[in-house]
Order: C-alpha cells, then structure tokens, then sequence
C-alpha cells in the first residue's frame, strides 16, 4: 500500500500547492504579473532542462522528476493565460443572442493562441522524450492537456457549477461563453472515458513489479482521479474554493479581481 500511497500524496500535494501558487499571483495587482510571469518563465527554462536530462533516468526518482517537470511547464501556460498574456485575440463577451456554430467559434478565438501554445509545447516534450525510456513526463502533460480540454468543453455546454466565482476581473468576458444547465451531452462521456482510462492504468501498476513503472504510473493515475474528481465538482454540490481558502486572500481588494479555473481544468 505504501508503494501507491507515496507517488499519490505526492501527485496530490504538488497539484494542491501549485494550483494555490497560481490562485494567490492570479489574485495579486496586475501590475505585479510581469513579474510572476518573468519569475515563471525561469522556472519554466529550468524544468524544460531537467525534463529532457530525466528521459534516461530509469528509477523512481526519474518518475519524480518527470511528473514534477511537466506540472511546472504546465503551470507556466496556465499562468500565461489566467493573467493574459497568451489568450486570442476576441477579448469580449458575446452578446446575448449568439448560439450555435458561430458562439463555439467566438469561445475558440477567446482561447486559440493559449491553445495553440499547450499544442506547440506537446510538441517540444514529444520530441524531447522521443524514443526515452522515461516518457512521464510526456503522459503527465497529455492527461492534463486532455482532462483541461474536456473541462472547457463542457463548460461551454453547460454544467451546474461554472466556476464563474474563480475568473479574475480581466477574464469576466469568458462566462459569456459557458453556460449553467443540469447536465450536457458530453459530461458522462467524459467521465466515462477518463474512468475507463483510470482502470486500465490501474492494472497495468498492479501487474508491474518495476518500481519505476509503478511509481510512473501511481503518478499519474492520482493525477488522473483527481482530474475526474474536478470534473464532478462541475455537477455536484460541492464548495471547492474553499480547498484553496489560503491562496483566494489575495483576492480581497486586489485590482485583479478573482481567480480562474485550476492548473488541471484550465
């Protein structure tokens, strides 16, 4: 048990502390976001370096670090968009008439460069751990770009809880495009599919008796159920912010409004 118990506290408290991180700078005056981006930008260089030294690194360890890595690449996008600086180039709301192919096409041009960005950055870590025996870091990065996309996909179908409390006053143009219903077509299809892909992983950690492959895999099966367990906080009841209590303090009185989603929905 303690061989699974590890890697998940671990997967949990990185993805808790970091999305806190974002949540507390997204909350501090704009005029501080230079600086935070400028201060994650190195940490991002940083990452990127020890990412690609880690493709080698066989042990748990190099499971680790490849988790680790991949979060704080990712944390830097998230960062990126939240405080505006890679979003699209529609800036707006939508008026309240617009529906349809040309709404889903105004909610993608509010997005598209910080999209484009998550895609060029797959890319770059593809790349980077081509053929590497240690591609966690490549699979940490693809569940988060893949349960993010499902999160934003189906707040713009609609869900019961929008998250609308956590977008920062620069971002308020983005709740015109989600939409507050009981349910859409596409949440158990999402959820579905990721516990599908949760089980499978699941089996493959308890046939594998290489402490590499089960700490990679108990890393991201915990990053992936607390993925899933975000997407039910869209449905249920549920006061998530108050998880993050410590970093939403910022907030108060701030010129930057709220917060915005978390490093794993985007």
């Amino acid at each position: 048990m303690s061989e699974f118990a590890v890697p998940a506290g671990y997967a949990v408290l990185v993805w808790w502390f970091t999305t806190g991180i974002i949540l507390f700078l997204d909350g501090l005056p704009q005029r501080t976001f230079r600086w935070s981006m400028g201060a994650a930008t190195v940490v991002l260089i940083v990452a990127g370096y020890v990412l690609r030294s880690s493709c080698t690194d066989m042990s748990p360890n190099g499971a680790y670090i490849a988790f680790s890595c991949a979060i704080l690449v990712w944390g830097w996008l998230e960062m990126s968009f939240l405080m505006g600086f890679i979003t699209g180039p529609r800036r707006h709301s939508c008026a309240d008439r617009c529906s349809g192919w040309g709404h889903f096409l105004h909610a993608t041009q509010a997005i598209i460069y910080n999209e484009l960005a998550t895609l060029l950055v797959a890319v770059v870590i593809l790349a980077a751990t081509w053929q590497a025996p240690n591609r966690y870091a490549l699979w940490t990065y693809l569940v988060l770009w893949g349960m993010r996309l499902s999160a934003k996909l189906n707040l713009f179908l609609g869900v019961p809880n929008i998250g609308d409390k956590f977008l920062p006053a620069h971002l308020q143009y983005l709740k015109s495009f989600f939409k507050k219903r009981p349910m859409n077509f596409l949440f158990p299809l999402s959820i579905s599919a990721s516990t599908i892909v949760l089980t499978l992983l699941s089996q493959k950690y308890l046939a594998t008796d290489d402490a590499f492959k089960a700490t990679g895999y108990a890393l991201i099966i915990s990053l992936l159920a607390l993925a899933v367990i975000e997407h039910w906080f869209m449905v249920l009841p549920l006061p998530s912010e108050k998880m993050w209590q410590w970093a939403l303090r910022s907030h108060r009185g701030s010129d930057a409004g709220g917060t915005a989603l978390t490093p794993i929905d985007g």
